[in-house]
């Protein structure tokens, strides 16, 4: 076949097409793609409708306020895409907040007269669904074989964990943090991300999307592990936001504050990427809730721990 030009406009996307060996054929990406940090090369094809600065809750209105509109909250450059002739345009359908939406797209193919690209539309809701992505790209760009090596080796690297995990003589709790203001727990593949690791995970259901939560439903269940890696944001970030939840009158008698177990990782990173780095998300949550089982040396890049 003709080799494909691709424009990625997800993050995790561009991370699987990279991962598949075609990074080479990337022509454009999402002004989020910034993994492996060769793609930062290339045109970027997308920006917010909205100020992407500021606190967790006032991203949470601007973001609110332009879906209840119907509209996606980012926007698509057709004439760049028409200008870079993609054969492929890889997309997603999962969350508008995500990345740009499904339609956004079609609008903007609507407008070419030449190049009429296949749009491959990821749906990842579980880890299942990843597994489905990479071989659906995979299909796309005729590497079927490339891509069921790569989720072989993902899915050899995971399950050896989870098989030492369960060796472990406790499970401790955890309370996975999506979002600060409003809180959020962590749905779709991250409960099945924690209990691979070898936790008890309390709020939110695999395969579902994450869903709210309040602060009295937090100190109810008292984890032994608070995970704060809200979506989008980096360590820096987040612990900038953390006295949001640090100042609240009964923060310093939960167990998780006491025994020195709140954890701030990279969400924008790792566990909110569906891709292959998902594996290393893996090695981060094992390290952390089972430190005497694992040691993969991500504390400090990946994660850290709050100072009590």
């Amino acid at each position: 076949m003709t080799s494909p030009r691709i424009v990625s406009l997800i993050a995790s996307a561009t991370e699987i097409v990279a991962a598949l060996g075609f990074e080479d054929q990337l022509v454009g990406r999402s002004h989020e793609c910034d993994f492996p940090l060769s793609v930062k090369r290339l045109p970027v094809c997308t920006s917010p409708k909205f100020e992407v600065e500021g606190l967790s809750y006032e991203i949470d209105q601007r973001v609110k306020a332009i879906l209840q509109e119907s509209l996606s909250v980012y926007r698509v450059d057709a004439d760049l895409l028409e200008r870079l002739q993609p054969t492929h345009i890889i997309t997603q359908s999962q969350c508008e907040v995500c990345a740009v939406s499904f339609k956004d797209v079609e609008e903007a193919v609507c407008r070419f007269t030449s190049s009429r690209p296949v749009i491959v539309s990821l749906e990842p809701n579980s880890l299942a669904d990843v597994w489905t992505d990479i071989r659906g790209v995979g299909e796309a760009l005729g590497a079927v074989a490339r891509a069921e090596k790569l989720i072989a080796d993902l899915q050899y690297r995971m399950n050896a964990i989870a098989e030492k995990a369960q060796t472990a003589e406790t499970h401790p709790t955890v309370g996975y943090i999506e979002w600060i203001e409003p809180l959020m727990a962590g749905g779709n593949w991250m409960p099945e991300l924690v209990g691979l690791a070898g936790g008890v995970n309390l709020f939110g259901q695999a395969g579902k999307h994450s869903p709210w939560m309040n602060w009295e439903e937090l100190a109810a269940a008292d984890p032994d592990v608070i995970f704060i890696s809200p979506c989008g944001f980096d360590i820096k970030r987040t612990v900038e936001e953390t006295h949001l939840l640090t100042s609240k009158t009964e923060w310093k008698n939960l167990r998780a504050v006491r025994d020195n177990c709140i954890i701030v990782a990279d969400g924008n990173q790792y566990f909110n990427r569906p891709g292959p780095r998902l594996a290393e998300s893996l090695e981060i949550l094992a390290e952390i809730i089972h430190p005497h089982l694992f040691n993969f040396g991500h504390e400090n890049s990946g994660w850290v721990r709050l100072n009590p």
